[in-house]
Protein backbone atom coordinates (compact mmCIF):
# COMPACT_ATOMS: atom_id res chain seq x y z
CA UNK A 1 0.00 0.00 0.00
CA UNK A 2 0.94 3.81 -0.77
CA UNK A 3 2.46 5.47 2.12
CA UNK A 4 2.91 9.44 3.53
CA UNK A 5 6.30 10.68 3.57
CA UNK A 6 5.70 10.36 7.22
CA UNK A 7 4.92 6.62 7.03
CA UNK A 8 1.45 6.36 7.26
CA UNK A 9 -0.57 4.11 4.90
CA UNK A 10 -2.72 6.41 2.87
CA UNK A 11 -5.26 3.40 1.60
CA UNK A 12 -4.77 2.43 -1.93
CA UNK A 13 -1.93 0.78 -4.10
CA UNK A 14 -1.70 2.86 -7.10
CA UNK A 15 -2.84 6.49 -6.40
CA UNK A 16 -3.88 7.05 -10.35
CA UNK A 17 -6.93 4.46 -10.14
CA UNK A 18 -8.60 7.63 -7.65
CA UNK A 19 -6.98 10.21 -9.73
CA UNK A 20 -9.39 12.61 -11.35
CA UNK A 21 -8.85 14.75 -14.58
CA UNK A 22 -5.42 16.67 -14.33
CA UNK A 23 -6.13 20.32 -12.87
CA UNK A 24 -4.12 21.62 -15.58
CA UNK A 25 -6.61 20.50 -18.66
CA UNK A 26 -8.64 22.38 -20.27
CA UNK A 27 -12.02 21.68 -21.88
CA UNK A 28 -10.47 21.42 -25.53
CA UNK A 29 -7.57 19.26 -24.48
CA UNK A 30 -4.82 22.19 -23.91
CA UNK A 31 -2.25 22.48 -20.92
CA UNK A 32 -2.82 25.45 -18.94
CA UNK A 33 0.33 24.31 -16.67
CA UNK A 34 2.31 25.30 -20.03
CA UNK A 35 1.02 28.46 -20.25
CA UNK A 36 0.44 30.08 -16.27
CA UNK A 37 3.83 28.29 -15.07
CA UNK A 38 6.08 28.99 -18.17
CA UNK A 39 8.66 29.79 -15.82
CA UNK A 40 9.05 26.22 -13.62
CA UNK A 41 9.56 24.42 -16.48
CA UNK A 42 9.87 26.09 -19.93
CA UNK A 43 11.17 23.15 -21.76
CA UNK A 44 8.13 21.97 -20.97
CA UNK A 45 6.18 24.80 -21.89
CA UNK A 46 8.00 25.12 -25.21
CA UNK A 47 7.36 21.70 -25.83
CA UNK A 48 3.59 22.17 -25.36
CA UNK A 49 3.57 25.68 -27.32
CA UNK A 50 4.83 24.18 -30.69
CA UNK A 51 2.05 21.55 -30.28
CA UNK A 52 -0.29 24.44 -29.45
CA UNK A 53 -0.40 23.31 -26.25
CA UNK A 54 -2.19 20.44 -26.49
CA UNK A 55 -2.27 17.92 -22.93
CA UNK A 56 0.66 15.27 -23.96
CA UNK A 57 -1.21 13.07 -22.29
CA UNK A 58 -4.81 13.39 -23.37
CA UNK A 59 -5.38 12.49 -27.54
CA UNK A 60 -7.13 16.08 -28.75
CA UNK A 61 -9.77 13.52 -30.41
CA UNK A 62 -10.99 12.04 -27.60
CA UNK A 63 -13.06 12.98 -24.14
CA UNK A 64 -11.14 14.35 -21.58
CA UNK A 65 -13.12 12.64 -18.74
CA UNK A 66 -9.70 10.67 -16.24
CA UNK A 67 -10.66 7.21 -17.97
CA UNK A 68 -8.44 5.49 -20.05
CA UNK A 69 -5.61 8.17 -19.37
CA UNK A 70 -2.02 7.72 -18.53
CA UNK A 71 -1.33 10.55 -16.17
CA UNK A 72 1.25 9.26 -14.87
CA UNK A 73 2.94 10.28 -18.23
CA UNK A 74 3.03 13.99 -17.77
CA UNK A 75 5.31 15.60 -15.17
CA UNK A 76 2.97 17.94 -14.30
CA UNK A 77 -0.31 16.00 -13.57
CA UNK A 78 -2.57 17.47 -10.32
CA UNK A 79 -5.83 16.08 -9.33
CA UNK A 80 -6.96 17.65 -6.55
CA UNK A 81 -10.42 16.13 -5.40
CA UNK A 82 -13.22 18.92 -5.37
CA UNK A 83 -15.45 16.11 -3.90
CA UNK A 84 -18.60 16.71 -2.29
CA UNK A 85 -18.83 13.12 -0.27
CA UNK A 86 -16.21 11.32 1.34
CA UNK A 87 -14.98 8.80 -1.68
CA UNK A 88 -15.25 5.78 1.36
CA UNK A 89 -18.44 6.05 3.24
CA UNK A 90 -20.22 8.21 1.17
CA UNK A 91 -20.91 11.27 3.60
CA UNK A 92 -22.12 14.33 2.30
CA UNK A 93 -20.55 17.73 3.31
CA UNK A 94 -22.83 20.39 5.23
CA UNK A 95 -21.05 23.75 5.44
CA UNK A 96 -22.25 26.57 7.24
CA UNK A 97 -20.53 29.50 6.08
CA UNK A 98 -21.01 31.53 9.74
CA UNK A 99 -19.21 29.12 11.43
CA UNK A 100 -16.23 28.20 12.69
CA UNK A 101 -16.87 24.13 12.93
CA UNK A 102 -14.17 21.70 11.16
CA UNK A 103 -15.56 20.62 8.03
CA UNK A 104 -17.12 16.89 7.80
CA UNK A 105 -14.83 16.78 4.66
CA UNK A 106 -10.88 16.50 4.27
CA UNK A 107 -9.07 16.35 1.31
CA UNK A 108 -6.30 13.45 1.61
CA UNK A 109 -3.38 12.93 -0.10
CA UNK A 110 -2.90 9.85 -1.85
CA UNK A 111 0.23 11.16 -3.89
CA UNK A 112 2.45 14.02 -3.03
CA UNK A 113 4.04 16.64 -5.49
CA UNK A 114 7.72 16.36 -5.50
CA UNK A 115 8.17 19.82 -3.87
CA UNK A 116 8.58 22.75 -5.62
CA UNK A 117 12.42 23.03 -6.11
CA UNK A 118 11.86 19.50 -8.32
CA UNK A 119 8.90 20.70 -10.37
CA UNK A 120 10.99 23.83 -11.36
CA UNK A 121 14.12 21.56 -11.93
CA UNK A 122 12.40 19.56 -14.43
CA UNK A 123 13.17 16.63 -12.07
CA UNK A 124 11.93 12.94 -12.76
CA UNK A 125 11.99 9.85 -10.54
CA UNK A 126 14.46 7.13 -10.64
CA UNK A 127 14.10 4.57 -13.23
CA UNK A 128 11.15 2.52 -12.72
CA UNK A 129 9.26 4.82 -10.39
CA UNK A 130 6.18 7.07 -11.36
CA UNK A 131 6.56 10.64 -11.07
CA UNK A 132 5.11 12.59 -7.80
CA UNK A 133 2.21 13.75 -8.52
CA UNK A 134 -0.47 15.91 -6.12
CA UNK A 135 -3.72 13.36 -5.97
CA UNK A 136 -6.17 13.77 -3.24
CA UNK A 137 -10.06 12.73 -2.46
CA UNK A 138 -12.59 13.75 -0.02
CA UNK A 139 -12.97 11.50 3.12
CA UNK A 140 -14.88 12.23 6.01
CA UNK A 141 -12.97 13.23 9.29
CA UNK A 142 -13.71 9.36 11.06
CA UNK A 143 -12.36 7.68 7.32
CA UNK A 144 -9.71 9.94 6.93
CA UNK A 145 -8.27 8.67 10.85
CA UNK A 146 -8.94 5.14 10.06
CA UNK A 147 -7.56 4.89 6.90
CA UNK A 148 -4.39 6.87 8.34
CA UNK A 149 -3.89 4.71 11.65
CA UNK A 150 -4.73 1.44 10.38
CA UNK A 151 -5.18 -0.94 7.59
CA UNK A 152 -8.41 0.72 5.98
CA UNK A 153 -8.70 0.72 2.44
CA UNK A 154 -10.78 3.23 0.49
CA UNK A 155 -12.07 0.55 -1.15
CA UNK A 156 -13.73 -1.00 1.35
CA UNK A 157 -17.81 -1.20 1.56
CA UNK A 158 -18.52 0.93 4.96
CA UNK A 159 -21.44 3.05 6.18
CA UNK A 160 -20.51 6.26 7.57
CA UNK A 161 -19.34 6.08 11.37
CA UNK A 162 -22.18 6.82 13.97
CA UNK A 163 -20.56 9.58 14.88
CA UNK A 164 -20.63 10.95 11.47
CA UNK A 165 -24.12 10.89 11.22
CA UNK A 166 -24.92 12.45 14.04
CA UNK A 167 -22.69 15.72 13.37
CA UNK A 168 -24.54 15.73 9.87
CA UNK A 169 -27.86 15.70 11.27
CA UNK A 170 -26.63 18.13 13.44
CA UNK A 171 -25.85 20.34 10.53
CA UNK A 172 -29.14 19.72 8.71
CA UNK A 173 -31.03 20.63 11.80
CA UNK A 174 -29.22 23.93 11.83
CA UNK A 175 -29.70 24.17 8.61
CA UNK A 176 -33.41 23.62 8.56
CA UNK A 177 -33.75 26.00 11.74
CA UNK A 178 -32.28 28.57 9.35
CA UNK A 179 -35.04 28.27 7.03
CA UNK A 180 -37.90 28.45 8.82
CA UNK A 181 -39.65 32.24 8.85
CA UNK A 182 -40.38 33.79 12.31
CA UNK A 183 -42.14 37.48 12.19
CA UNK A 184 -41.28 40.50 13.98
CA UNK A 185 -44.04 40.31 16.38
CA UNK A 186 -42.56 36.61 17.16
CA UNK A 187 -39.20 37.42 17.65
CA UNK A 188 -40.45 40.13 20.26
CA UNK A 189 -42.66 37.91 22.41
CA UNK A 190 -40.30 35.44 22.26
CA UNK A 191 -37.56 38.20 23.30
CA UNK A 192 -39.95 39.44 25.88
CA UNK A 193 -40.91 36.35 27.47
CA UNK A 194 -37.15 34.97 27.92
Amino acid sequence: MEKTPRGTAVGVDDPYEFAGVCDHLTDDGRCRYAVDHFAHDPAFARERAREAYACPVVDPDSNTDSAGHDWAACPHFRSRSDGRECVRCGLEERLDAHSSERPLLEEHHLSYAGGLEAASAGASEPDGERPSHEITVSLCRWCHAKVHTSWARLTDDVSPDPEAIAALETRRGKELEETTFESAAERYERRRDG
